[in-house]
């Protein structure tokens, strides 16, 4: 039994506690998320969600509109090229980074959709990037149905399929 003043505030100055709290979970991505990760994964494929209501293609895929709160059924294939709409780099170092930096994530809206995926940049000089420029999905050979299963996104050479 805890004693009746074992939760006592001691006083009403704020105090701070350095430390780390580990809560180990699992995230369940639900029906949509698993359904654009399979086929990611098993066929290369990129899957939006189309609002038949409000006519737009979102990239991700989404359960439900932000416009008009419509539940989304209409599976869409965009893609694997689009256009880079905005970008950054991170210099720095943090262990969330899928890979060693300079590290760029780019905003891609690919052919199709109507929203913008971020993802990584690659195959390309942070001085050679520009805003409207084409860009295509890099694979990884050995995908795992996450969305690293796209190594990254390079500029779309001429004879490759570009503008």
């Amino acid at each position: 039994m805890i004693r009746e003043d074992y939760w006592k505030i001691v006083s009403g100055d704020p105090m701070v506690v350095k430390g780390r709290i580990v809560m180990p979970y699992r995230y369940f991505q639900g029906r949509t998320a698993s359904h654009f990760y399979v086929e990611l994964r098993d066929h290369q494929r990129l899957l939006g969600m189309r609002c038949d209501r409000c006519s737009v293609t979102f990239m991700p895929p989404r359960d439900m509109c932000p416009k008009c709160f419509s539940r989304l059924n209409t599976w869409r294939e965009v893609g694997p090229a689009g256009v880079l709409e905005t970008w950054t780099t991170a210099s720095y170092p943090l262990r969330i980074h899928p890979i060693k930096e300079p590290i760029t994530y780019g905003i891609i809206r690919l052919d199709g959709a109507d929203t913008g995926l971020v993802h990584l940049v690659g195959e390309v000089e942070r001085r050679e990037l520009k805003i409207g420029m084409r860009v295509e999905a890099v694979f990884k050979q050995k995908r795992e149905g996450n969305i690293l299963d796209i190594k990254y996104f390079r500029p779309v050479e001429t004879g490759r399929g570009g503008d």
